[in-house]
């Protein structure tokens, strides 16, 4: 029906215009030309074939975002960072695309591709350096942060495509650590997980995670962001989903509590109806049609 696809169109335009908020969108730095005469397709860092590919098609990232940007507050070096050299206050969607482009890069893109994503990060990550409120020296460039930042963007994802993005035996959650662990190494990343066991043990051996007020600062801005009306209730139900991955001892740190039971039988089912709709507006992943068509060339 004319009227059921023109809803559809206009739903999906306000939705890239929140989410990439006039910014050239994610699929413009993935590659769907051919190769050359004589040359082999070039499926990137992982391919068609890769878990990779798969959760990061998932609109279950929105959710793992989220959950990653709450979790990452509780370590005070890496959230002295954000806070000192992030305009996130000033642009709340800037990060949330710049991150969307690392991601689209380094999983769909071609290697050169990915490696520019890379190089990029690893330059902002040498200006990202200062003192935190109790005076301890930090530097983006440290392998503990970029252990940190890493693991929970890991553990984050993994959590949120689990519980809202499909089925993934033990099997292919570890082949999804160990295919993660490559882009870990390129950022600088000395000795990265490549097991959900292992990525468990790590995040488990973390100390000194605490919430500053910082910490708290962020975790409010994350949870009632400056967005647009339009925006908010989607955002509310995500973020709400994404506490509830949050583990419980993180949540009492965060000052995070949520009601028994509210989850499995709201938040959750709202969730699934939410990515669904979504699903439904925003139709095929561009950038996963792009590099598809460049793979099967």
């Amino acid at each position: 029906m004319p009227s059921l696809e023109l809803a559809r169109a206009n739903l999906a335009g306000a939705i890239r215009a929140v989410l990439n908020d006039g910014r050239p969108p994610p699929t413009r730095v993935v590659s769907s030309a051919p190769p050359a005469e004589g040359e082999a397709p070039d499926p990137g860092l992982f391919g068609p074939g890769s878990i990779t590919w798969r959760v990061h098609a998932e609109l279950s990232m929105f959710v793992g975002g989220l959950r990653a940007l709450l979790v990452q507050t509780l370590h005070p070096r890496a959230m002295a960072g954000v806070a000192q050299h992030s305009s996130y206050r000033d642009d709340p969607l800037g990060r949330l695309h710049r991150t969307s482009v690392f991601i689209a890069a380094t999983t769909y893109g071609t290697r050169d591709e990915a490696e520019r994503a890379v190089a990029n990060v690893r330059r902002i990550h040498q200006r990202v350096r200062g003192v935190t409120t109790d005076g301890e020296p930090y530097s983006a460039s440290d392998p503990e942060l970029l252990s940190w930042v890493h693991d929970v963007e890991v553990d984050s994802f993994l959590a949120a495509y689990r519980r809202y993005g499909g089925h993934l035996d033990d099997d292919d959650a570890d082949r999804y650590v160990a295919e993660m662990a490559v882009v870990a190494r390129m950022v600088g990343v000395p000795d990265p997980p490549e097991t959900v066991a292992a990525l468990a043990a790590e995040l488990a051996g973390f100390d000194d995670l605490r919430a500053t007020g910082e910490t708290h600062d962020a975790v409010r801005f994350i949870l009632f962001p400056p967005l647009p009306l339009v925006a908010r209730p989607a955002h509310a139900i995500l973020a709400a989903a994404a506490v509830g991955l949050v583990p419980a001892r993180d949540r009492r740190k965060l000052w995070l509590p949520t009601l028994p039971l509210t989850d499995p039988l709201l938040v959750r089912p709202a969730t699934r109806a939410l990515l669904a709709s979504l699903g439904w507006a925003l139709g095929d992943n561009p950038t996963l049609a792009r590099a598809v068509a460049r793979c099967a060339a």
